[in-house]
């Protein structure tokens, strides 16, 4: 059977406000959906808190919408129980750099099979607008009564620092251009993350659209090269991350997105499977979730 992007939509109302970059990565999920061809049941995709915390009322797989800060570990430990499963997280600037700080740090260093998307828009959308992690010190934006006090957090180079095996940046009005990320993001074996720009149109009047269509380049079309050739290379290793480091804090007039960095590394299954042989069995014998009944649950719940 092939899959078609309506096949990944929900018929839940979208009620994000008008103009919300939310659209674009919801439309860019669709998308990578449908072009990897996944089955929708072998699919789940979990959120936090925020605005963002609503993207898996509108994704037809499965959805588990989690605690502030705490999509990672659930998401987590949902692939560490279905490893066969594909696995998406997604979590807003705030959810994901703020309160669940520790937990994306974790996320890196475990490397887990799964993608992570953060929708970034330097507030917190959901409680009127304070100032995200990601706000630059010294910027007010229309919802602050003051500059904000605070450096911003680079969510590229705290992810280089703690080990993710696949860091990208999208752009959510280049809905194409994030559905590739997507599906590459997807098909990387370990924890990959996109950090996702999206203006606020509610609450954030610096970081437009406007802003944003006049700064975002492609670093592909630079020939900037993001890849490990050779894992067992540190010194390689240390030259890409050195490289996309640099990218990361490239601001200004022009602002790169794209892959920044990608190497293979044995995901934690795969050390699990070295360390613990019985885990790798004992998983073997469990019922997928998506081969099991789950209708005297959901009679439960009704």
């Amino acid at each position: 059977m092939a899959y078609a992007v309506k096949d990944y939509k929900t018929e839940v109302w979208v009620d994000w406000c008008p103009g919300c970059g939310d659209f674009g990565i919801l439309n860019a999920i669709h998308q990578a959906l449908a072009a990897l061809q996944l089955p929708p049941h072998r699919v789940a995709v979990f959120s936090g808190i925020g605005c963002s915390g609503k993207t898996p009322h509108y994704i037809g797989t499965y959805g588990v919408h989690t605690l502030h800060g705490r999509v990672l570990p659930v998401a987590t430990g949902f692939k560490l129980a279905n490893p066969e499963m594909t696995v998406i997280a997604v979590g807003g600037d705030g959810d994901g750099y703020g309160i669940g700080a520790g937990y994306f740090l974790a996320a890196g260093r475990r490397n887990v099979d799964l993608t992570y998307i953060v929708y970034n828009n330097g507030v917190y959308g959901l409680t009127k607008g304070q100032a995200s992690p990601t706000l630059p010190k010294g910027v007010q934006t229309k919802s602050l009564p003051e500059p904000n006090l605070m450096e911003a957090l680079n969510p590229i180079a705290v992810a280089l620092g703690a080990g993710y095996t696949f860091i990208a940046r999208g752009y959510a009005y280049d809905v194409r251009h994030l559905r590739d990320l997507i599906v590459a993001a997807i098909q990387h074996r370990g924890t990959a993350l996109i950090d996702v720009l999206q203006p606020c149109p509610t609450y954030n009047n610096i970081y437009t659209r406007e802003y944003y269509n006049a700064r975002v380049y492609k670093l592909e079309e630079t020939g900037y090269d993001p890849v490990v050739h050779n894992p067992a290379d540190e010194k390689e290793i240390a030259e890409k991350k050195a490289q996309a480091l640099l990218k990361a804090y490239e601001n200004g007039d022009r602002i790169p997105i794209g892959i920044f960095y990608r190497v293979e590394r044995p995901t934690l299954e795969d050390e699990l499977a070295t360390r613990l042989p019985h885990w790798g069995k004992a998983l073997a014998d469990l019922e997928p979730i998506y081969r099991r009944d789950l209708t005297p649950l959901l009679d439960e719940l009704s």
